[in-house]
């Protein structure tokens, strides 16, 4: 029965958790532990108040989320926030979190992860962060339908597409999660089609005007991937019943 420091300390190490920056809310590692062995382990992309409800039903020893527990910043232990908290604690639930150093991983991250399921030959990176490259550029023997295809496929639902760019899609950039914002960093870069999660209303006109195809895939969707494969290898390594808590919120 695996501890939960050891559990934590190579999930810390793998996804190099202390070198890479992140947003303020991101918090990550672990945000709430308890005092059991870890048996259950399980996945999500949010820690909510119906994910920590479901995960405490489930037995589960070990939460791995995306999106922790912080996100929205310091806020009153009242309301749904306290039965978050309430419900976790006296269920014995220990939240871990991975915002992006998950993302950015090369082998279980969001973006490769996605990158291998659409066929996209990966050639390098952009969109940097505070010195990160949260982005990668490849290249696809492809057209604009056969991508919308391929998207939906991988990520089981709707992909909205703005075809602002070539047919041919040209140099595609892909950053999951909500990096429609920075769409003119990616025209400044070369990239004619990006992929992603979500972006304001404003990026499908200027993308238009930039001569970029959006595909617009959802955030949720887009990133599924890394921490479902992070407790995949966790039950690999230390022997543990693992699980995904789907709780799409469509956006």
């Amino acid at each position: 029965m695996p501890d939960l420091a050891d559990v934590c300390e190579w999930m810390d190490r793998e996804l190099r958790i202390r070198e890479i920056p992140d947003y303020s809310g991101a918090v990550n590692g672990l945000q709430l532990e308890n005092d059991r062995p870890v048996l259950r382990v399980a996945a999500a992309v949010d820690a909510s108040l119906p994910v920590m409800e479901e995960a405490v039903r489930q037995d589960v020893d070990l939460l791995v989320v995306h999106h922790g527990l912080f996100w929205q910043g310091a806020r009153p232990l009242v309301g749904g926030n306290y039965r978050k908290w309430k419900t976790a604690i006296e269920g014995g639930l220990a939240v871990y979190s991975a915002h992006l150093p998950l993302d950015v991983h090369g082998e279980w991250g969001n973006n490769i992860l996605l990158a291998q399921a659409i066929g996209l030959q990966v050639t390098g990176s952009f969109l940097e962060w505070k010195g990160l490259p949260i982005g990668l550029l490849g290249e696809m023997e492809s057209h604009r339908e056969d991508l919308r295809k391929r998207l939906e496929t991988a990520v089981a639902g709707p992909v909205h597409v703005c075809p602002g760019g070539p047919e041919d899609l040209g140099l595609v950039g892909l950053c999951t999660g909500g990096a429609g914002s920075q769409i003119a960093e990616a025209a400044e870069r070369g990239v004619r089609t990006l992929i992603t999660g979500e972006g304001p209303h404003w990026s499908f006109p200027l993308a238009e005007e930039l001569g970029v195809n959006v595909f617009y895939a959802g955030h949720y969707a887009t990133e599924t991937f890394g921490v479902r494969r992070l407790v995949a290898e966790l039950g690999r390594k230390f022997s543990l019943e693992t699980q995904f808590l789907d709780h799409p919120s469509g956006l």
